[in-house]
């Protein structure tokens, strides 16, 4: 049910990264040269880093989401609103790692480790450094989250759309600080509640990932609630595979092509879907091997291929792929009934197909 196109074309998926980029480029800069201390570039400069490569999917999809509810033109307001979310992303993905103990983040040193080595590099004591890492990659992560809020809030919106948008931004941040909270209080339970475990997902990734930047992006162009509406039935089918792959690829995946350790998840006994379903599924020997290395802070590559093979077995990896691509035919079926121009409904449809793929 696709409505005709805007006047002016959207932009494709690549300018919106570039527009995005720049805007936050500008900002930091911005920061530096106000920065009341040569300290605070310390933090800066991990901060740009970490806002280095990314598939800036939050930000795209809040664009699309302006784009759904007709906006079109002059877009300074929605992109300054998408780069405000990369913002807070840097500010959950490093208090993330420091939760995990992640020593890498899309194939390079976690911030954490980061601030930890270039500490030693400037002369700290060694003995500290651990400590220091974490400590200011704290404080790193505040400040993204700090100056995600005044992005926002400087981007140009009327008071009226403004009103309209922190709401959505407000339930975005409560829903995904619950998710990490499930998450934290299921990882290490080697259970069979498949269930949970998406509860879990949908918290902690389809609503943020997906919804909400949708849910955001439209708010800016004053979107009604049918639009809202067309955007959850899209965004949390669409969020709950993204999740469901991702959890394939952290066991199953090329770190070479992901950047994404296939051993952290493992370690760490985090509570997935694929492990819930090889749980309930799995022989008595097939679960004393799963009780006896899921969550083995030094499992190594050979115990690892033992997990897989359980996984395999158990038909967990397979059942995984049939709900990926049913919450991908569902993502795609909502769109077909969606109010949104046919230019944004294509471009939808795109990212769903690109972000579910099949990579393993």
């Amino acid at each position: 049910m696709a409505t005709t196109r805007p006047a002016t074309s959207p932009p494709d998926l690549m300018s919106v990264r570039h527009k995005v980029s720049a805007a936050l480029t500008r900002f930091l800069d911005a920061k530096d040269e106000a920065a009341p201390g040569a300290e605070l570039l310390y933090l800066t400069s991990t901060l740009r880093a970490f806002l280095t490569g990314g598939k800036r999917l939050r930000s795209v999809l809040c664009v699309y989401g302006w784009q759904a509810a007709g906006g079109d033109g002059e877009m300074t307001a929605a992109i300054r609103a998408a780069a405000s979310l990369e913002l807070f992303q840097v500010f959950a993905l490093v208090h993330d790692d420091v939760m995990d103990d992640s020593d890498v983040r899309r194939g390079r040193p976690s911030a954490h480790r980061a601030l930890a080595a270039a500490y030693t590099d400037n002369g700290g004591p060694h003995g500290r450094a651990a400590a220091h890492g974490l400590g200011a990659a704290v404080l790193l992560g505040d400040l993204a989250l700090v100056w995600s809020d005044e992005f926002l809030h400087t981007a140009g919106l009327d008071p009226h759309r403004l009103a309209q948008v922190l709401p959505l931004v407000a339930e975005m941040r409560s829903e995904v600080m619950y998710g990490q909270l499930l998450d934290l209080q299921t990882t290490g339970r080697l259970t069979g509640d498949v269930e949970t475990a998406l509860h879990v997902i949908r918290y902690k990734t389809a609503k943020y990932t997906v919804e909400r930047p949708l849910h955001i992006g439209a708010a800016v162009a004053g979107a009604p609630p049918a639009v809202l509406d067309a955007c959850t039935a899209f965004g949390i089918p669409l969020g709950e595979a993204f999740q469901l792959r991702d959890d394939l690829l952290g066991v199953f995946g090329d770190p070479g092509k992901t950047g994404k350790p296939v051993l952290d998840d493992l370690r760490e006994g985090k509570a997935t879907v694929l492990m819930a379903l090889a749980v309930q599924r799995a022989s008595r020997a097939e679960r004393k091997t799963l009780r006896g290395l899921v969550g083995r802070s030094d499992l190594d590559e050979g115990q690892a291929a033992e997990i897989r093979a359980v996984l395999d077995s158990t038909g967990a990896r397979q059942t995984v792929e049939e709900k990926i691509t049913a919450r991908r035919d569902e993502a795609l079926a909502a769109l077909d009934e969606a109010p949104f121009p046919e230019e944004t409904t294509d471009q939808l449809r795109e990212i769903a197909l690109a972000a579910t793929e099949r990579q393993t």
